[in-house]
């Protein structure tokens, strides 16, 4: 055992090893946690609670990896920075502005009152409040990219709320280190931050597009450039005593509308990706356990207002916009989470002592839960939607006026296609010329406002959604054509429609052989492999040229001549 003890006493006194004990580790856990469909965030946490004083103490270079931790901060909000344009802030529209901010002000205010009446004092009440309100930009984007609904209409909202909601916490971070200062010292401080705007913007207009143009000719000279800008953002917030953080978002926010922000990005995105694991151990070193046992009650209130209410008010504001219950409902649980700003909040009140670490490992613990039963809820949303449709009813008589996203023609519609992008548009210019009793169904709002604006007959909706299926009165339809390689949703669309209308035929899409196979024991009719025809498709070309049947000169001016004439909805 001496010997055991010893060989970690000597690892851990070196500040490389103990950086690569917690890239291993985290590695391990991470692996598994990905297994699991986890969020990796709450792996690096836990990195920090094992290696930590708390349990195993082989981290002890803390300062070390504190320091790290706050370049990891920077280069998440230079990244958060890169990702908003300002000219595309109008695009997120009345919802995710008005109802982003209502719920911020009204779940700091809950959060505040019942932290308050808990016997908490006023800072941490105000700390708790914040922390409360914000919803986590990293875990959501991830969760809708991976279940292809970045571009539904809820994503749409959602995203807009998180893109507001990043906007206010910079400006929270930037205030959060004057609570308990005077009314002067805020106002110098706001002071500051306005001539650091006025900095960014004179830099923006007249300095980094020079610079950038030249650097970009170099990929090594462009990130090098990079980094400095938002290094010297940096040094310019501490010489105005100010978070380094706020320097590097608005450096983000500067580099944002230059063409060669997305090769930064790129570029950039690993070296983040590993400070931020050493801000995420640094949280997990400071949790302190067991916690009292009057804040796990706590906790346990604070989960309640996060999964259950934060959601209930944002389903009720977004239904008040005139959106229906179901994308009002995706679209609020989908936020039923704490931030990783949140995470940044609690981790400057700890610094700058204004919060102790009882209230700094709740809120790590908070985190955790929340983050990992989001995964759960988003993966599985339209399962939980179905559970609480009949409750959502009673809601949706709260709506002003309803937001159009359908064009119908009187007639009955005797084919429906699903999905209306790339091959769902090549589908629609042949049905068009065959018939005229069509209906597109999508979910994304884009394509539907390109439809109505063409008068095509459309209706915004998911596969998933049995009132959409209602909607299409299945009993008189021919045709169904899903060009949406959605395995489940494919399979339960089928089963729904064969049970109204056993004589439909449906053809349906999948990327995968095997599934392919279930799907038609499903009930499909037919089942599009698109890698798989187009391949069988290019072969046949290839065989002709060998053969001398077709010329390729031909062959391109044919094709040329469709592409331009084919209208690709989405694009």
């Amino acid at each position: 055992m001496n010997m055991f003890e010893g060989f970690f006493t000597s690892l851990t006194t070196s500040a490389l090893l103990q950086i690569a004990l917690i890239i291993v580790v985290a590695s391990v856990l991470a692996y598994f946690l990905k297994l699991l469909k986890q969020p990796l965030i709450a792996a690096y946490i836990i990195v920090g609670i094992l290696l930590g004083p708390l349990y195993l103490g082989l981290l002890r270079d803390s300062e070390l990896i504190r320091a790290l931790s706050e370049i990891g901060i920077a280069f998440l909000l230079f990244i958060v920075g890169l990702e908003i344009n300002i000219k595309r802030l109008k695009d997120i529209g009345k919802v995710s502005i008005i109802a982003g901010l209502v719920q911020i002000c009204l779940i700091f205010l809950i959060g505040f009152y019942v932290v308050k009446f808990l016997g908490f004092s006023l800072t941490s009440a105000i700390y708790i409040g914040l922390i409360l309100a914000f919803s986590s930009t990293l875990v959501v984007v991830k969760l809708l990219y991976d279940q292809k609904q970045i571009n539904t209409l809820n994503g749409t909202i959602s995203l807009g709320i998180l893109l507001l909601q990043d906007i206010v916490v910079i400006i929270v971070l930037s205030l959060i280190s004057q609570i308990g200062n005077s009314f002067l010292q805020i106002g110098i401080a706001l002071i500051n931050v306005a001539i650091l705007i006025g900095i960014s913007f004179l830099f923006a207009k007249f300095i980094l597009p020079h610079v950038f143009r030249y650097a970009a000719e170099s990929e090594e000279l462009l990130f090098l450039v990079g980094l400095a800008t938002c290094f010297v953002y940096m040094f310019l917030a501490m010489i105005l005593k100010l978070s380094i953080t706020i320097g590097a978002f608005l450096a983000g926010i500067s580099i944002a509308p230059l063409p060669y922000h997305r090769e930064l990005e790129g570029r950039i995105k690993p070296l983040r990706d590993f400070f931020i694991l050493m801000f995420f151990v640094f949280l997990g070193m400071e949790v302190i356990w067991p916690i009292k046992l009057s804040y796990l009650q706590i906790l346990m209130v604070l989960v309640l207002i996060t999964l259950i209410v934060k959601p209930l008010i944002l389903t009720i504001l977004i239904m008040l916009f005139g959106y229906e219950k179901r994308v009002s409902f995706l679209a609020s649980v989908d936020l039923a989470q704490i931030s990783e700003f949140s995470l940044i909040i609690a981790a400057q009140g700890l610094i700058f002592g204004h919060i102790s670490k009882d209230i700094f490992s709740l809120v790590v613990l908070l985190a955790i839960i929340t983050m990992v039963i989001t995964t759960y809820i988003i993966n599985y949303h339209s399962k939980i939607y179905e559970k609480f449709s009949p409750l959502l009813g009673l809601l949706s008589k709260l709506e002003f006026k309803k937001q159009r996203f359908a064009y119908y023609a009187r007639k009955k519609k005797k084919i429906v296609l699903f999905g209306c992008h790339r091959m769902g548009s090549i589908f629609l210019d042949k049905i068009k010329k065959y018939s005229k009793n069509f209906i597109v169904v999508d979910h994304n709002p884009h394509i539907i406002k390109m439809l109505m604006k063409e008068k095509i007959p459309c209706l915004y909706g998911d596969i998933h959604n049995k009132e959409v299926l209602d909607a299409l009165d299945l009993e008189n339809v021919k045709l169904i054509i899903s060009t949406i390689p959605d395995d489940e949703g494919n399979a339960f669309m089928i089963e729904y429609a064969k049970a109204i209308n056993p004589k439909i035929t449906i053809m349906v899409t999948s990327e995968h052989i095997g599934r392919a196979l279930e799907l038609y024991e499903y009930g499909a009719d037919y089942v599009i492999l698109p890698h798989l025809l187009g391949g069988e498709y290019v072969a046949n070309l290839i065989t002709e040229l060998i053969e001398g049947r077709r010329k390729v000169s031909t062959l391109k001016k044919h094709h040329l001549n469709h592409l331009r004439k084919l209208k690709i909805f989405g694009l």
